[in-house]
């Protein structure tokens, strides 16, 4: 199993910075590729931003040159994922997500989801 605890979520004004951070633990070195999502009210959940393992990070249009996704290994079995979000736009409001997949066998991990609210 692989746990995952969202933190840095809040409100924030327009043109302003935000930093997510996802602390990984459990059974991390069977995951492939850590992602963040969001999910908007009435809209479906998207994918941000994500990197693999040994792989370059991807971004959505949407955030590209604003939103960087970074990790970080540490010890006792444990990494974060972090989130950092610059010049934010109120169209960024959301519930973010952290997701944890894992190849083979297929898996999907998710945190419970923190609050990013942009005021205008």
């Amino acid at each position: 199993q692989v746990q995952l605890v969202e933190s840095g979520g809040g409100l924030v004004q327009a043109g302003g910075s935000l930093r997510l951070s996802c602390a990984v633990s459990g059974s991390i070195s069977r995951i492939n590729i850590m992602a963040w999502y969001r999910q908007a009210p009435g809209k479906e959940r998207e994918l941000v931003a994500s990197i693999a393992n040994g792989g370059s990070p991807t971004y959505a249009d949407s955030v590209k040159g604003r939103f960087t996704i970074s990790t970080i290994s540490g010890d006792n079995a444990k990494n974060t994922v972090d989130l950092q979000m610059n010049s934010l736009k109120a169209e960024d409001t959301a519930v973010y997500y952290c997701n944890a997949r894992r190849l083979f066998p297929p898996a999907h991990y998710w945190g419970q989801g923190t609050q990013v609210t942009v005021s205008s």
